[in-house]
């Protein structure tokens, strides 16, 4: 979601936002006010969801449907629907000149999610459709796609390699798979090392990263180049904690590489690990420390810009807990500052953008539903502006999956039962 062209547009004119924001957060009659807000989702799972901006289209994927709205108005744009009774499996955490990919199929009562689909989020028309060899529903959806650099990769399944069922395996040498992102066109398959089969992908302009699992028990991190999927490194990342198909490895951003290991359940540890180029280990963060505990099973928590990593955590000082958002540097993974004054309550998101660092936290019932909005330099961790926001933007229920930035606007973007998925808020002018 981070990388799509809307988002680099949205940095260019961040700046925008902050000075609104610094001129006004701190007022005691709230400095923002609801633009507009999406309609409220009846129904809800667990998959199929994901969120892009690109350009001045904000688009909400959901296990039924993709729909796009206009990013100043919030005026719905355009409706995608899997055709019969399929359901949207999985989607691209990033969006790539304008395209998106889907994992669809009938995941319920069918054979799995056997079709991949790239839309052009501008239109929401389908580009082209691939067919994909599905697992049952223990198959893992996290990163099953992804775009970047022009392409599109997916990952194969191989029940047999997890279940033993009577499905075919697909051989570890087939299971990764490249096509042009505007066409459709194959453009090579990845020959993975022998025994070992990938279980995430993601794409970006320099390398395709695939983290592996081999001989059911160790995990890998192996590149691709973009260009034909020749093998360019691989490197171990530890021993597999259990047999299934998730394994507790997230990649988050590609440049630079960076990935998640474990941490992706409340209260485990984790760590978040730097990768050069070619392949060697740069800096590591673990999600506990003298910086206190990242919450990392919540994504929202976490963002990579400018060659750090940003997050919130919780530490304490004595007896008393505090909330701060704090900067690693990724080269060698020391903490490069820390803001934990005046953050009187959990921080919810951040998003990272022109050079700033934009900061939700939830105040509670406490302050009337009231949250804080928190404007620091990402470069020192400088505090800009700290306040009531005026508004309730995390609206207590759903999940609350980020930031984004457009011109001057904050949208929250959040699923589950009962939401709104997109809420637009404006700075409010005197």
């Amino acid at each position: 979601m981070r990388q799509s062209r809307g988002r680099q547009l949205a940095a260019a004119v961040a700046a925008v936002l902050v000075v609104g924001l610094v001129a006004g957060c701190s007022s005691s009659e709230g400095s923002l006010r609801v633009a507009w807000e999406a309609p409220v989702d009846s129904n809800a799972r667990d998959y199929g969801n994901g969120a892009w901006l690109v350009d001045d289209t904000l688009v909400r994927s959901r296990y039924d449907a993709v729909t796009a709205f206009d990013a100043r108005t919030g005026k719905e744009r355009w409706e995608y629907a899997p055709p019969g009774q399929e359901h949207v499996c999985a989607v691209s955490r990033r969006a790539d000149g304008f395209v998106a990919l889907i994992a669809r199929g009938n995941r319920d009562t069918g054979p799995g999610c056997t079709t991949v689909a790239a839309l052009d989020l501008t239109t929401g028309r389908e580009l082209w459709h691939t067919p994909r060899a599905p697992a049952d529903q223990t198959e893992s959806l996290t990163d099953l796609v992804a775009v970047g650099g022009g392409i599109a990769v997916l990952r194969d399944a191989d029940d047999k390699w997890i279940l033993e069922t009577y499905r075919p395996a697909v051989p570890g040498t087939e299971a990764l798979r490249a096509f042009d992102l505007r066409t459709g066109a194959p453009r090579w398959k990845a020959a993975v090392p022998k025994g070992c089969v990938p279980e995430r992908v993601a794409a970006g302009q320099r390398h395709v990263v695939a983290v592996l699992t081999c001989d059911r028990t160790e995990l890998r991190l192996a590149a691709f180049a973009p260009a034909d999927g020749t093998q360019k490194w691989t490197v171990p990342l530890g021993t597999r904690p259990t047999p299934g198909t998730d394994a507790q490895v997230t990649v988050l951003a590609t440049e630079p590489l960076v990935v998640q290991v474990g941490g992706t359940a409340e209260g485990t540890p984790g760590a978040y690990l730097a990768f050069g180029e070619d392949g060697k280990a740069r800096g590591r963060i673990g999600t506990t420390g003298a910086h206190g505990r990242i919450p990392s099973h919540d994504p929202a928590r976490v963002a990579i810009a400018d060659g750090r990593l940003f997050a919130a955590a919780r530490g304490k000082s004595g007896k008393t807990y505090i909330d701060r958002v704090v900067a690693f540097d990724l080269e060698d993974g020391t903490e490069v500052w820390r803001h934990d004054e005046a953050v009187s309550s959990p921080v919810l998101a951040l998003d990272v953008t022109g050079g700033r660092v934009t900061a939700l936290a939830a105040r509670g019932r406490k302050y009337d539903g009231i949250d804080q909005l928190l404007i620091l330099n990402a470069a020192t961790g400088d505090e800009q502006e700290n306040g009531d926001s005026g508004v309730d933007m995390d609206h207590k229920i759903g999940k609350l999956a980020g930031l984004l930035v457009y011109d001057d606007l904050v949208v929250t973007a959040r699923w589950g039962w009962g939401v709104r998925p997109f809420s637009a808020y404006e700075h409010e002018r005197g």
